[in-house]
């Protein structure tokens, strides 16, 4: 594997992939890599020839108060993942790099709708962040194919419609969610849990099938689901930031008439923010 830390060295492997004939697949990271951005690589080799990946913690989607500074940065150990994974090339630019102008002067995208609610309300500029280097890179990569986790349900939205608004003419792959055998959803900020926290943190996704299964046997009380279930989890020692239930597609609130949905939830376990959520169908 090959790592570069310039867009000119970048595009210069990549053209001589695309020369080759190649299909570029590419996978979007922030380092501390785990089992689930393994995945994410795996699953762009299925659908490449020549998979990129890139390891930029961006300053843009952080929050004045968020963990940008004591966010893990890892990269010796994240080469020798993606390098065991059969990446082919890894994109580790500075701040200085991607934003040469500062980012007070960075031209931002903005994606409506999806970005809305959930964790775009929490966390304002979020997506607005996500979306303007995600955008970045895309041009800079130039892929004919990008992998996302599923376990960002709401970033993966917000990157289809980006790139269904502005026509790009990249193949967009949701990668199901990568759990511990507990079922905790593969995080980089678990590491921030000490060992109580860790073992009551399975918690989150054990509500959540719960919730569903209730839903699939015919309960259409939202509300009164979702209260309880905010009660038993602030119950547990959680501060609940959200625990909502919306259509798949769109996001927008579910109605009783919808089938399609996904339960979706953020909670602060201590100081450390955990988010998961759970797509099912109910035929009732």
């Amino acid at each position: 594997m090959i790592t570069v830390h310039t867009v000119h060295h970048l595009r210069l492997a990549v053209a001589q992939a695309r020369r080759a004939g190649q299909r570029i697949g590419f996978v979007p990271t922030m380092g501390n890599l785990h089992a689930g951005h393994v995945a994410l690589v795996d699953t762009a080799r299925i659908h490449s020839d020549f998979v990129v990946a890139s390891i930029f913690v961006n300053p843009l989607q952080f929050g004045p108060s968020e963990d940008l500074d004591k966010y893990p940065r890892t990269l010796a150990a994240d080469q020798e993942k993606l390098d065991a994974a059969g990446c082919a090339l890894l994109f580790a630019p500075t701040v200085e790099e991607m934003y040469p102008e500062g980012m007070a002067n960075q031209t931002r995208v903005s994606v409506p709708g999806v970005s809305e609610g959930l964790c775009g309300a929490s966390r304002p500029g979020h997506f607005e962040g996500v979306a303007t280097v995600v955008n970045k890179l895309f041009n800079m990569v130039q892929p004919d194919v990008a992998v996302f986790g599923q376990k960002d349900y709401q970033q993966l939205a917000v990157i289809r419609k980006m790139v269904g608004d502005l026509n790009l003419p990249i193949e967009i792959i949701g990668q199901p969610t990568v759990r511990a055998t507990d079922g905790l959803a593969l995080s980089s900020r678990n590491g921030y849990l000490n060992t109580e926290q860790r073992a009551s943190a399975p918690c989150l996704y054990s509500l959540l099938k719960r919730l569903a299964e209730t839903i699939q046997q015919g309960r259409r009380d939202y509300p009164v689901l979702l209260e309880k279930a905010k009660h038993q989890l602030e119950a547990d020692g959680l501060q609940v930031d959200y625990l909502e239930i919306r259509q798949q597609d769109t996001l927008l609130p579910a109605t009783e008439k919808d089938r399609k949905l996904v339960l979706l939830l953020a909670v602060f376990m201590g100081t450390t923010r955990l988010i998961d959520n759970l797509s099912f169908e109910s035929e009732t």
